[in-house]
């Protein structure tokens, strides 16, 4: 069978979707690739995949563009010829999806997250509920990564819960985050991974953290990840004070999760948090957001904390929570525990393969 992905990121598809794409080319699929050209664009062409540079604007509300890239899809699909078309992310799912349907070609849709225009509403949110219900129709399968995430778009009539797949996330490599011992810190370290921007929590994270300080409590905050959002001059600002540490975007996280007592993640919205998956399959406890996309990642009380999204209070009291748990070690190989279960990625590719050939 020839396959046809379509995504909107090299570096997100090759951290997230290569084993899938190992797997369907050991299955003897033939895969072509479509997104724009980045530093991992080379590793697909290595393993035999075709691969078409398309220019996506990710964030940006242009028709102009979006329908220049909904043509390029529909060109892309009549050039290559594919049996099926895979897509993931917002604007590959809908302009991927209508240009599929409209050639009469089989596609599956993964929702990896619903994203800012279901969490503010308005004219935008509208606008996207009716171009889902427009591409989604005719639809194989659509994967979400949470029922929370399918059972609001199926509320909104976007597609129909018998069309729909939940799969564990993305899933996680537990081989790659494998278990890391703990380190013998002289103060808990707690560590954000992802996108430095609002909806990730970071304002209200570092206000809780300042809260454990003003409490007395020395504790150090370390910040990983791309400034998606202008908070240079906010980080510098607590760097100064010498509890908050950041480092920027890092080509490989596990020795920032080593050094780590805890990993925290206060988002307002996910489709699976994969750093949540990573971490505690590395063996660190939890603190995250009692929100679809997050709380299926750990065992409350067990394997880490949730709290309130947008509440810095009740992300510091769960963060006190973990300074004074006893045995955080216990917490974290409990936590990796439950990934080799549950979210395993060996089972979710296979989850996924058996949905796109059935």
């Amino acid at each position: 069978m020839k396959i046809l992905i379509l995504a909107n990121d090299d570096g997100g598809f090759y951290r997230f979707r290569k084993d899938l794409v190992e797997q369907l080319l050991s299955d003897g699929h033939h895969i072509a690739i479509s997104l724009p050209r980045g530093r991992y664009a080379g590793y697909f062409e290595k393993l035999g995949c075709e691969f078409y540079d398309t220019p996506i604007d990710r964030r940006g509300i242009n028709p102009a563009k979006d329908f220049r890239l909904l043509k390029e899809y529909k060109r892309l699909i009549k050039s290559v010829k594919p049996d099926l078309v895979v897509t993931y992310t917002i604007k590959p799912n809908i302009y991927g999806a209508i240009a599929a349907g409209s050639a009469g070609i089989a596609y599956a849709v993964n929702i990896t997250g619903l994203g800012t225009a279901f969490e503010k509403g308005g004219i935008i949110r509208t606008i996207v509920v009716n171009l889902y219900k427009y591409s989604l129709r005719k639809a194989k399968v659509i994967f979400f990564e949470n029922g929370g995430n399918r059972d609001v778009m199926v509320s909104f009539g976007c597609c129909k819960k018998d069309k729909t797949y939940v799969l564990h996330g993305a899933g996680v490599n537990t081989e790659t985050f494998s278990y890391l011992p703990f380190p013998n810190n002289d103060i808990p370290r707690f560590l954000f991974i992802g996108r430095v921007m609002k909806e990730k929590g970071i304002d209200e994270l570092i206000e809780a953290t300042e809260m454990l300080i003003d409490s007395g409590v020395r504790c150090q905050l370390d910040v990983v990840g791309p400034l998606e959002e202008d908070y240079r001059d906010k980080l510098k600002r607590y760097e100064k004070t010498g509890w908050l540490k950041y480092y920027g975007s890092q080509e490989d996280v596990r020795p920032f999760i080593g050094a780590s007592d805890c990993f925290v993640l206060p988002s307002y919205h996910e489709g699976m948090a994969n750093t949540i998956l990573e971490c505690a399959s590395s063996g660190r406890p939890v603190v995250t957001s009692n929100i679809p996309g997050c709380r299926e990642g750990i065992i409350e009380g067990k394997t880490g904390f949730l709290c309130e999204p947008k509440n810095p209070e009740s992300i510091y009291n769960a963060m006190k929570k973990v300074i004074e748990s006893p045995n955080l070690d216990e917490m974290g190989r409990r936590g990796r525990a439950h990934m080799i279960e549950v979210f395993d990625k060996k089972k979710v590719v296979a989850e996924t393969i058996a949905q796109i050939m059935r």
